[in-house]
């Protein structure tokens, strides 16, 4: 084991009797949000916080359908208010000192929110708070909380066209007030990416297996990185600096965990860097490295972008189950929590993240 790369370490593990499907960390705190099902189907929220060695559960709340996913994107730093998506098709608002009733409840979804994500909160204040949601119906929907009952915008299948189950979705290049743009990936291997300011599909293309997780390697900047985990092992890295009228983006495609690669995170305080989680409850941290030059001219003048290469940091095995959820702690570098189908989660330092 060669010291001088970084090291995943698993700091703490527990087990609880619920199926659990996700896991985020509360903004300027110590604490995290765990989301799950119970075996009756009714929802769990656990909310843990870290003293040291330690790992203290300080609240439980039972709601009437199970919690597939959740996100505080769209919250203030100062409210820290968690959306989560149910198996019914709820889109909810929570306030984590008051679990009585919902801050914002709206049916969003025929069927179950696969996936959630949130911007304009956090402090990236670059336009209106917004959530998008996901869903087994095809649809992609994008809220705005001050707005009651009636999504902003509504990506779904043209008329005549099968409906495909929505996975994963994440927003990106929210760099000014009116720029914003949502990418989605189904279960047939369509990745789509919608710009919100013009209400159009920008550029699409199929990735030949079911697209798991999808994640811009930051939101707030002028859309830079794109990465997308699929079953088979596989996941890809788009370019988006340059589109070419024919080509698209440039990609690169490596296969790893030998299993479903079912999410990827981007650490926050270095955007090249990032983890995937796959089905055989194994970690691989990657970076990317830019080529040279990340424009050339093809034959007929027009500019087109050049793929770089990932390198593989570091990879650690945690469960014989899958790893379903993984996120990064916004504040302190390194920190991580990851949920398994063992009905466990795991919190992690990774170390040497500062010398990359």
């Amino acid at each position: 084991m060669r010291m001088d790369k970084p090291q995943i370490i698993c700091h703490l593990e527990k087990s609880v009797n619920f199926s659990v499907f996700d896991a985020r960390w509360i903004p300027c705190s110590a604490k995290f949000v765990v989301l799950g099902s119970h075996p009756n189907g009714s929802g769990a929220l656990q909310i843990y916080e870290i003293n040291g060695t330690e790992v203290t559960l300080i609240r439980e709340v039972e709601k009437g359908k199970a919690l597939k996913c959740g996100t505080f994107g769209a919250s203030s730093l100062k409210d820290r208010h968690l959306a989560t998506g149910d198996f019914e098709g709820k889109l909810q608002i929570w306030n984590l000192e008051d679990f009585a009733y919902p801050v914002y409840s709206v049916k969003a979804h025929k069927e179950i929110i696969n996936c959630i994500d949130g911007i304009g909160g956090q402090g990236i204040c670059r336009g209106a708070p917004e959530i998008v949601t996901g869903s087994r119906d095809g649809m992609v929907k994008v809220w705005d909380p001050r707005l009651k009952e009636v999504p902003v915008a509504t990506m779904e299948p043209a008329e005549g066209e099968a409906t495909r189950d929505c996975w994963s979705v994440s927003f990106g290049n929210s760099y000014n007030v009116s720029e914003r743009a949502v990418c989605a990936g189904y279960d047939n291997g369509d990745i789509k990416l919608f710009d919100l300011r013009q209400l159009s599909v920008i550029w699409e293309a199929n990735l030949k297996n079911g697209v798991c997780s999808v994640e811009f390697d930051r939101k707030d900047i002028q859309m830079n990185k794109l990465v997308a985990t699929t079953l088979e092992s596989k996941f890809y890295v788009f370019d988006l600096h340059v589109q070419h009228p024919k080509q698209g983006y440039p990609h690169l495609m490596n296969k790893a965990h030998k299993s479903t690669i079912w999410t990827c995170k981007h650490l926050p305080q270095n955007r090249e860097v990032f983890m995937t989680c796959g089905g055989s409850g194994s970690l691989c941290l990657w970076k990317y490295n830019y080529p040279q030059n990340r424009i050339e001219t093809d034959g007929d003048g027009l500019k087109k972008g050049v793929i770089g290469t990932a390198e593989l940091l570091q990879n650690v095995t945690l469960s014989t189950q899958p790893i379903a959820s993984f996120d990064w702690s916004p504040d302190k570098l390194g920190l991580a929590v990851c949920t398994g189908l063992d009905q466990a989660f795991r919190v992690l330092i990774t170390t040497k993240l500062n010398l990359l």
